[in-house]
């Protein structure tokens, strides 16, 4: 394992100081959970290259490993060994996004290791892990890169092959806004039902005029009901801004800006005419899925993106009006996973059992919140339910926090620190 660049060890005990003047019940919990992904899932390979593990499975999911790794961008310029491992991990990203823009889990070698289940797609590599298509892990691409000169300008990811991945992240987008005459598709053997797209394999059908762009998965993995996931396509919308902004500083091609430009547009008016309802009780909300014929899916997903991370992705703003609402309806009884008992109460996911929420959808709702004791209340939840652990967990019994799903979760680590973070420096 690579020595931790010292700004970090550095920004880590600052913030455990910070930490104990305004949450003291988190300070035991903050400088480990900020640590975490540098110290146990960042690798440098034998090539010199940086590989970044999701925790307790062995694979680099791009969304994964783009959110572990985002509070430390901000310190980047600070250090030129985390500009070194930040730099690498941008290139990984391009190199397999380049490779297969449909897969979200890579290995670290093209060792042919998969996720366990026999799967059945048009294209198989080594490196492949899993095959999900997910929107919203190539926008996780484009947000790290971004992220990432926005904070350094450093000119150094302007390589051959970042500016090959925008391309392709275009062409596949692009391409899903039309998914039946695409290739694309999904199915696998012995498997929950929520882990394989129906239609043999293909999902179902969607309304090819919406301009919007289909995903196969959700950011939990979990099969869409719908392809049309409206928090992913709101996450595209950002991302392509992001992605035409790099596209003119670092190579100035200004027709793939354009086109980025373009599509975003595409996207968005899709998203404004298709992802809207109007609801009895709260007026018009987002929906978290539809198929673009007048079907919709009103809930939300722990996961991000998700409808409540809104703000915190770019898209809108915090008191926007129709998020507002789309937030109320999120944080009741009126979507089908929101829990409440007597130990919590929060947004779960259809992907982990009934009655349990997740450390990352707390701190979500703490980072998207403009209400104070919204704000404490999520924190104090957070510090009674790591069920003396100090790590944060992906699920848990909103009863009885010691029972939880995956002890070792980085995304919710960092995530949590990155909260901490943002509140004690406001």
């Amino acid at each position: 394992m690579q020595k931790i660049p010292e700004i970090l060890l550095k920004k880590a005990e600052e913030l455990r100081e910070k930490t104990k003047r305004r949450f003291p019940k988190l300070a035991p919990l903050v400088k480990q959970c900020f640590l975490n992904t540098i110290e146990t899932t960042v690798t440098q390979l034998d090539d010199g290259s940086f590989f970044v593990i999701t925790g307790d499975i062995p694979a680099m999911w791009l969304r994964d490993s783009a959110a572990q790794v985002k509070p430390y961008i901000k310190y980047a310029a600070e250090d030129e060994s985390l500009r070194e491992i930040l730099r690498s991990i941008i290139e990984k990203h391009a190199f397999y996004v380049t490779l297969d823009p449909y897969s979200n889990a890579f290995n670290a070698a093209n060792s042919g290791v998969i996720f366990g289940y026999k799967d059945h797609t048009d294209f198989e590599n080594g490196y492949i892990w899993e095959r999900k298509y997910e929107v919203d892990s190539l926008c996780a691409s484009l947000y790290l890169a971004h992220d990432y000169y926005m904070a350094t300008k450093d000119r150094a990811i302007f390589t051959d092959s970042l500016h090959e991945m925008i391309r392709v992240v275009i062409k596949t987008f692009t391409e899903q806004q039309d998914h039946a005459k695409t290739s694309y598709f999904f199915s696998r053997e012995d498997c929950p039902e929520s882990d394989t797209l129906s239609n043999d394999g293909r999902g179902a059908p969607v309304n090819p005029e919406t301009g919007m762009t289909w995903s196969g998965f959700r950011p939990s993995d979990d099969a869409c009901q719908y392809g049309y996931l409206i928090p992913s396509n709101m996450m595209a919308v950002v991302a392509l801004s992001y992605a035409a902004e790099l596209a003119d500083v670092g190579w100035q091609d200004m027709e793939l800006a354009s086109r980025c430009h373009a599509l975003a547009a595409q996207i968005n008016a899709g998203i404004e005419k298709y992802g809207i309802v109007e609801h009895p009780k709260y007026g018009r909300i987002y929906a978290y899925e539809t198929d673009g014929f007048g079907n919709y899916n009103l809930m939300d997903d722990a996961n991000s993106p998700s409808l409540l991370s809104l703000p915190y992705l770019g898209y809108c703003e915090a008191d926007d009006e129709i998020y507002q609402n789309t937030r109320r309806f999120i944080l009741s009884r009126d979507n089908p996973y929101y829990y409440e008992g007597t130990a919590a109460k929060g947004v779960g996911s259809p992907h982990t059992p009934e009655n349990y929420i997740w450390h990352i959808s707390l701190a979500m709702q703490a980072l998207t919140s403009t209400d104070e004791e919204e704000i404490r209340c999520c924190m104090d939840t957070i510090a009674n339910t790591h069920a003396g652990t100090n790590f944060m967990h992906e699920g848990f019994d909103v009863n009885d926090p010691s029972k939880f799903t995956r002890e070792w979760f980085a995304w919710a680590n960092t995530l949590f620190a990155q909260t901490v973070e943002t509140l004690v420096n406001r």
